[in-house]
């Protein structure tokens, strides 16, 4: 999911939990917009950290050898 489906959920499970007032058999509206904001704020968080994570260094960062050091020059 990017980015706009996280948005999305988070701004339906608003919805269903503040807005609609409709009372549905076997359905807690509430509880399912509890849920989508939850997801979708996780979703939101997994994202931020999968986009930072595929960058590679950045801001003059060296790069590392395989003991974690930078390579000599």
């Amino acid at each position: 999911m990017g980015f706009g489906v996280s948005i999305f959920l988070i701004t339906l499970g608003a919805i269903f939990k503040w807005a609609i007032k409709a009372h549905l058999s076997g359905i807690d509206l509430p509880a399912l917009g509890v849920i989508l904001m939850i997801v979708g704020a996780a979703s939101f968080l997994l994202q931020l950290v999968l986009t930072n994570r595929s960058r590679g260094p950045q801001n003059g960062a060296e790069a590392l050898n395989d003991r974690g050091n930078p390579p000599e020059l």
